[in-house]
């Protein structure tokens, strides 16, 4: 990167740092560093819930996501909407009239610490690890860009995310993404703008789009049915509905965000806004994506997107051969480049024979060219056997640094920095109150005066951030990692949501049959997807279906359940 470049990454990141830090002033309780004293209005609690839902996952890995497998992933979402007034019409006003701190509170006041403790557990295991995976994504950034290692570079990122983190709590996570989305819009339109800007005079976003378009990228809906498709409308409305309803109603990373609001109704109004926005958001990332994708049929794409991984081959006995397919498909390239100029003007023609048989024709090329990738990326792992080898990260960030001009550049690259930021400073929030209120205060210290919970609140959010840390060094080789994160959430999301639609919707069972429905439930989801006998999104709904049905088998044994003190209506 450029001097400038540097200045205006250094720079959007200090001030970020600095206007966290300044929120966070002031004397702190448990209230105020977990719930902002219940005073954020909606628009806080709407960009705080877009902003921990929004990682440096989405901006890296969606837009390459795209660039591979075209838009239908944008069907995943398909069912948040829906999810959202499910949750206005159960969760918050629920959650608002116990005035709880964590969501998992309600559940031994519904069924018994055990149930309670279960769930807690559920969420602190997948959304620890999540968030490894997700200070891994800017990391890959940093030590694909200037060569550094990316171990140490995991630990300086993650640092650099605590301080603030541990210092301001809820209120400095909820203002600071806040700033930090209208940075991020700013910047992806930006890039969107660019990326059309720079394709030849004569092709402009109708012209790209028609390209993108026969060349399958524009595959936003999928009809049809297939259990073991990732992205299609049925699993998306379906399986995403599950998830959604699990993500948004039982996870504390998010529950955190809405529980800061200062009414039921500015919840309410966060969680609708977020159903309408969410959408179109993820249809506009992952459209920069198809859009990058015919930028590099007009200019040719690498052979393979991770350049550091190439050096790193290119010194090794299999230099020469990787140097020969990279000879064979940069010539593919050009042979795109006159063929795509040939669809173009087909479809400007509006000739339906020619643009079929140019379609064809660069179709035919493109199967070419994946097939010589192919062999590369086998050249690759043989010659370095911990190779990662799925490029999806890395081809939204090659074009901004070999694209964009400079400043640019060091703008794109913050934005990922804080879109990371915003979405792991809001779990380890929540990782952190999860840990103090539902296993450090309900366990093992109950008298304790505030000052001690403060203490230990802060403590917990950077314990937690080391172990975030520790796990970002293990993600690296996890591939696409906007899908890593979301198969690790479909692992016990599902399950989770079932323990909550007992305790909502089936009054007559109890804490007992709950709890073990619930394990019997996680062993068939983690059974499943060892088997790969559905796609990862069905596991959410299955999860809460099995969940639900064993504890009502379970409870058919049991004694028949005392009264609850806690009503769900």
């Amino acid at each position: 990167m450029s001097l400038l470049d540097w200045i205006v990454l250094i720079s959007t990141l200090t001030i970020i740092i600095l206007y966290g830090i300044w929120k966070s002033r002031g004397k702190q309780n448990m209230d105020s560093y977990f719930l902002g004293n219940q005073s954020m209005p909606w628009y806080i609690i709407l960009l705080s819930i877009i902003g921990t839902q929004a990682s440096a996952i989405t901006f890296i890995s969606a837009p390459g996501q795209a660039y591979t497998d075209g838009m239908r992933f944008v069907q995943y979402y398909f069912g948040l909407p829906l999810a959202m007034v499910v949750l206005c019409i159960t969760f918050v006003p629920i959650f608002h009239k116990l005035k709880v701190f964590t969501a998992y509170e309600f559940l031994e006041q519904r069924f018994d610490l055990k149930t309670r403790t279960l769930a807690s557990a559920l969420f602190l295991i997948q959304r620890g690890l999540s968030t490894g995976i997700s200070i891994c994504a800017p990391s890959i950034i940093l030590s694909s860009l200037l060569g550094w290692n990316l171990y140490w570079t995991n630990m300086v990122m993650g640092g650099l995310l605590i301080i603030y983190t541990v210092a301001g709590g809820t209120r400095a996570v909820a203002y600071t993404q806040t700033l930090q989305l209208f940075i991020i819009f700013g910047g992806m339109f930006l890039a969107g703008w660019m990326v059309v800007h720079l394709l030849p005079p004569d092709i402009g976003l109708k012209e790209a789009l028609h390209v993108s378009g026969k060349m399958d990228k524009l595959n936003v809906i999928v009809t049809k049915f297939d259990w073991k498709d990732k992205y299609n409308i049925w699993s998306g409305l379906i399986g995403g509905f599950f998830l959604a309803l699990s993500y948004f109603g039982t996870d504390q990373s998010q529950v955190g965000r809405y529980l800061t609001a200062r009414s039921v109704r500015e919840s309410r109004m966060g969680l609708l806004m977020n159903g309408l926005v969410k959408v179109p958001m993820q249809f506009v990332i992952l459209l920069i994506g198809a859009m990058v994708f015919v930028f590099y049929l007009y200019f040719r794409a690498p052979i393979f997107f991770n350049e550091g991984q190439l050096a790193k081959v290119h010194n090794t006995e299999q230099g020469p051969a990787l140097t020969q397919l990279e000879g064979e498909y940069n010539a593919l390239g050009t042979i795109k480049q006159q063929q795509v100029k040939t669809l173009a003007a087909a479809l400007e023609s509006e000739d339906a024979a020619q643009v079929a048989i140019a379609k064809e024709a660069l179709l035919q090329t493109d199967d070419k060219a994946l097939a010589v990738r192919q062999e590369a990326l086998t050249l690759i792992k043989k010659a370095d056997p911990t190779a990662d080898t799925n490029d999806t990260n890395y081809i939204f960030l090659h074009f901004v640094v070999n694209s964009l001009p400079k400043g640019l550049v060091g703008l794109l690259i913050a934005i990922i920095f804080l879109a990371s930021w915003g979405s792991i400073a809001a779990a380890l929030n929540s990782l952190a109150s999860t840990t103090v209120i539902d296993v450090y205060k309900r366990l093992y210290n109950e008298e304790a005066t505030p000052e001690h919970y403060l203490k230990i609140s802060r403590f917990s959010t950077l314990i937690w951030g080391v172990f975030c840390i520790v796990v970002a060094q293990f993600a690296s080789g996890l591939g696409s990692l906007i899908e890593a994160v979301n198969i690790l959430g479909s692992w016990f999301y599902g399950v989770t949501l079932g323990i909550f639609m007992v305790a909502f919707y089936v009054k007559k069972v109890g804490g007992t049959a709950t709890f073990w429905g619930a394990i019997a439930a996680e062993a068939v989801v983690l059974i499943m997807y060892w088997l790969e006998q559905v796609s990862f999104l069905w596991l959410n709904a299955i999860g809460c279906i099995m969940a639900v049905l064993f504890a009502l088998l379970i409870q058919a044994f049991l004694p028949p359940k005392r009264p609850s003190p806690v009503s769900a209506g």
